[in-house]
C-alpha cells in the first residue's frame, strides 16, 4: 500500500464523511461548531497522530500498536492492548451494516425489509473484498472518499451562494451543549492508530506512515469544516438539525438529485468505513495467532494479495454473530476500551524513548522523553472527562462503565488460561 490509498484507508477508519456531525450542530450552532471541530484536532487529533507517526515509523511490525505495546511493556500488555481492540470492534463493526440499510432505506424500501440478511450480506460482500489485500482495500478507500466527498462539495458551494446566504442564523434551541458537542467531535476524530496494524502491507511505512496520518488529520477537519460553514453562511437554523439533515440540506439547495446523492454517499461510508477496519482489526488474530495466542490457521495468508484469510472469515462471523445484540453506540464503553488501549499507547512511547533510545526513528516527535510524555495529557484529559460525562449509560440494564471494565477484565482471564494450556509463554 502506498501513500494515497495509506489516506482513503485512514479516511475512513478514523471518519466516514460528515455523516454523524448533525448532532454536533444541534447540539452548539454551527459557529461554535466549527471552532469545536478545529480544536478538537490541536487537542486530541494531533498527539494522537504524532505519537502514532513516531511509533509506526520506528516499529513498521504488522499488529501495528500490539507490536509496540509488546515490545515496550512485554508480552502481557501487548495482548490486553490486542484484546482492548478486538472486544471494542464487536460492538463498532455491527452498526456500519445497520447504517447502510438504514440509507439503502431511503433510495429501495424493499432492498432493505430484512434488515438482518441485508447486514449479513453487507459482511459478506465486505468480508470478500478484504481477501483481495491492503492495497486493494486500500485504492478502494482512496476511490470511496472521494465519491462520498463530492455530494457534499455541491452542496457546500451551492449552499454558500443560494439566495440569503451571507446571515448566519444563532444557535435557538436549548441552551449551548459544550460538552457534548466535545464529545460528538472526539467521536468523530477517533481511531488513528487502526492503519498501524497493517504495516508490513505498506510501501516505505518509515515515510508514508508519519505523511498519511499528518495529511488525514488535515483531510479530515477539512470535510468536516467546509460543510459545516457553508450551512452556517447559507443561514440554516441549527436547532433544527438531526439525524439525516444532510439530505434535507441537499434536497433544498440542490434538489432530489443531489438529495439522492447524499444518500448514496452515506451507503458508501458505512461500507467503506467497515472494509478499512475489517482490514485493521483483522490483522490483530493473524498477528496473535503467529505468537501462539491463537490457532496457527488464523495466520494463513492469500498467496497473491497476502491477506490473512482465515482472520478475515473468522473476524467476520464474530462480526455477523453480534449483528443480533442491536447495542446502540455507547460513548463510555467506546472510550473505556478505546482510550484505555490509546493510554498503553502512549505510555509505550514513553517507555520506548527510556529504554532504547537508540532505536532508529525516521519520524520523532521533538522534544525529549518530557515532550513525549507530555504529548499524551491532552488526549488522556479528554478520555476522562468523557467517561465522566456518560457515567449513567447502561447496556443490558448494566451500567456501560461497569460492564466494559468487565469485558476489560476477561483479557487478564484469557491470557491465563491460554498459558496454562502451555500455548505460550509469559
Amino acid at each position: 500500500m502506498t501513500l494515497l490509498p495509506l489516506i482513503g484507508a485512514l479516511y475512513f477508519m478514523v471518519s466516514g464523511g460528515p455523516y454523524g456531525l448533525e448532532e454536533l450542530a444541534q447540539k452548539v450552532g454551527f459557529g461554535a461548531a466549527i471552532a469545536i471541530l478545529i480544536a478538537t484536532p490541536l487537542v486530541w487529533s494531533l498527539p494522537t497522530a504524532l505519537m502514532v507517526g513516531e511509533l509506526a515509523a520506528a516499529l513498521p511490525d504488522e499488529g501495528g500498536y500490539y507490536a509496540w505495546v509488546r515490545r515496550a511493556l512485554g508480552r502481557f500488555w501487548g495482548f490486553e492492548e490486542a484484546w482492548l481492540s478486538l472486544a471494542a470492534s464487536l460492538f463498532d463493526m455491527a452498526l456500519y451494516p445497520t447504517l447502510f440499510v438504514l440509507y439503502l432505506e431511503r433510495l429501495a424500501p424493499n432492498l432493505a425489509a430484512a434488515p438482518l440478511l441485508s447486514g449479513v450480506i453487507f459482511i459478506a460482500v465486505g468480508s470478500l473484498y478484504n481477501l483481495g489485500g491492503a492495497r486493494a482495500v486500500g485504492e478502494g478507500s482512496a476511490a470511496m472518499t472521494a465519491l462520498l466527498l463530492a455530494p457534499f462539495l455541491v452542496l457546500a458551494i451551492l449552499a454558500s451562494f443560494a439566495h440569503g446566504a451571507g446571515t448566519p442564523v444563532a444557535h435557538a434551541g436549548a441552551p449551548p451543549d459544550l460538552a457534548g458537542g466535545v464529545l460528538v467531535a472526539m467521536w468523530n476524530y477517533m481511531g488513528w492508530d487502526n492503519a498501524s496494524t497493517i504495516a508490513g502491507e505498506v510501501e516505505r511505512p518509515a515515510r508514508t506512515y508519519p505523511t498519511a496520518v499528518l495529511m488525514s488529520v488535515a483531510l479530515i477537519a477539512l470535510t468536516y469544516v467546509v460543510p459545516m460553514a457553508a450551512m452556517w453562511k447559507a443561514g440554516v437554523d441549527p436547532s433544527t438539525w438531526e439525524t439525516g439533515s444532510w439530505v434535507d440540506a441537499a434536497r433544498t439547495y440542490g434538489g432530489a438529485a443531489l438529495a439522492v446523492a447524499v444518500v448514496g454517499g452515506g451507503m458508501v461510508s458505512a461500507f467503506g468505513m467497515y472494509s478499512a477496519l475489517c482490514l485493521s482489526y483483522s490483522r490483530l488474530p493473524a498477528v496473535l495467532a503467529e505468537d501462539g495466542y491463537l490457532p496457527r490457521g488464523l495466520a494463513r495468508r492469500l498467496a497473491g494479495s497476502g491477506a490473512p484469510w482465515v482472520a478475515v472469515l473468522a473476524s467476520s462471523l464474530a462480526w455477523t454473530l453480534s449483528l443480533g445484540l442491536s447495542f446502540e453506540r455507547l460513548i463510555s464503553l467506546d472510550i473505556l476500551l478505546y482510550g484505555t488501549s490509546l493510554v498503553l499507547e502512549f505510555v509505550a512511547l514513553v517507555v520506548l524513548r527510556v529504554r532504547e533510545p537508540d532505536l532508529p526513528r525516521p519520524f520523532r516527535v521533538p522534544g525529549g522523553i518530557v515532550m513525549a510524555a507530555a504529548l499524551g495529557v491532552g488526549p488522556t484529559a479528554l478520555l476522562g472527562f468523557a467517561l465522566f460525562k456518560n457515567l449513567h449509560e447502561t447496556i443490558a440494564g448494566v451500567n456501560a462503565l461497569a460492564f466494559g471494565v468487565g469485558v476489560m477484565l476477561l483479557g487478564p482471564v484469557i491470557h491465563a488460561a491460554i498459558r496454562l494450556s502451555s500455548r505460550v509463554d509469559a
